[in-house]
């Protein structure tokens, strides 16, 4: 079983915890604003503000993205309550299949022309959406493309959601193979740290789980809102309310390793995250996901297995499900997926342990999978 480490400091770029300054905003949508600010804004602009209900209803109920199909509002007044409310955030450059056409990948060109992905993956049971909150990021982390990227800004709440509505509208018209269905899931697990992008990403939870024609009507248990371990507003995120599903992206079990794979962790250690994913799980009665990247000769040695374990059940039992992942390569870069038999022993420590632990579907590898890639590609 291979221990060797890296050749070579891995640490490459800073660490960024807010956008660079300067960035102009996106165009103001009905998906950035609750019911009461979208009759607001349109009586502002001298409009009828009830009309905001017959527009969420078109965005949110019926999935529409053609104004004509709108024959509800007036004629004269269509294109005006569209531009208060329903302008063009995004559009799509690139759509690629895998997994014959269950698994959609999509690059997304925004309004200031940067790119952003999401994926569209329909299983027999369920559909979900995994979504980009950040143009970029900044968290810096050596084995990710986009983190090695950097981050060029936060993206809007309505930028957010319309990557789910659009993944709504194909499943809606039978556009994935299944025949017609609906988006049951959202994972923050594309491009970006979620909660570096605290309000937009809350703003986004809220309009996915607002009751339709509000917002999506989906259920919070369905949503997973990922972090590399911003203490503070993991704490915040425990006190909203919202019992959405927790996943740390940990990696690592002990500091010096993840000080170098996830450099947000030189600011707040494995103990005081996990503390805080705890806090989160005695706070909603969430189970936390911790998510654990399995690279090779780096982080996936029989002992790193043991010490995870502890690490987790010291804090107690049956509050913490481990998701190991198959490392997705990028183009040229040393971080490689661990040996299948190095991960089939990770596993039985693991769970020799009582840490329940699953390996994850790894989808997508052919298209590009790991976030960030289709994106690098294009820029």
């Amino acid at each position: 079983m291979s221990t060797e480490q890296p050749d070579q400091p891995v640490r490459t770029l800073p660490l960024v915890m807010n956008e660079p300054r300067g960035r102009k905003k996106p165009p103001r949508h009905l998906a950035d604003l609750d019911e009461a600010g979208r009759k607001e804004l349109l009586e502002e602009m001298g409009l009828p503000g009830f009309r905001a209900k017959q527009l969420s209803t078109h965005y949110f109920g019926r999935l529409v993205d053609d104004p004509a199909e709108m024959t509800d509002l007036p004629a004269g007044q269509r294109d005006d309550l569209v531009g208060a409310l329903l302008p063009d955030l995004m559009t799509p450059l690139r759509t690629m299949e895998a997994d014959r056409g269950t698994t959609r990948k999509t690059l997304w060109k925004l309004f200031d022309g940067a790119l952003v992905e999401s994926v569209l993956m329909r299983y027999p049971d369920r559909a979900t959406v995994c979504v980009s909150s950040q143009a970029g990021c900044g968290m810096a982390c050596p084995f990710c493309a986009t983190g090695q990227g950097g981050l060029q800004r936060n993206m809007s709440t309505a930028e957010i959601v319309e990557q789910v509505v659009a993944g709504a509208r194909a499943m809606a018209r039978g556009e994935v193979p299944g025949g017609p269905g609906r988006v049951s899931n959202v994972v923050f697990m594309g491009m970006g740290e979620p909660l570096a992008n605290y309000k937009a990403v809350i703003g986004t939870v809220r309009r996915l789980t607002d009751p339709s024609p509000a917002g999506l009507g989906m259920s919070a248990r369905g949503i997973t809102v990922s972090t590399v371990g911003l203490v503070p507003r993991i704490l915040q995120l425990s006190e909203e309310g919202i019992p959405v599903t927790l996943a740390l992206s940990l990696h690592a079990p002990d500091d010096e390793l993840r000080n170098e794979l996830v450099p947000i962790n030189t600011r707040f250690s494995v103990d005081e995250t996990v503390d805080a994913a705890y806090t989160y799980f005695d706070r909603t009665h969430r189970r936390v996901s911790i998510e654990y990247a399995m690279m090779r000769g780096i982080n996936d040695q029989a002992e790193r297995a043991d010490l995870l374990a502890d690490v987790l059940n010291a804090r107690g039992h049956g509050w913490v499900h481990v998701n190991l992942i198959p490392l997705n390569p990028t183009p040229g870069s040393k971080w490689t997926a661990s040996d299948p038999a190095d991960e089939r022993e990770f596993v039985r420590r693991l769970e020799a342990k009582g840490i329940p632990t699953t390996v994850r579907d790894t989808r997508g590898r052919e298209i590009d999978g790991a976030c960030g890639q289709l994106a690098a590609t294009e820029s």
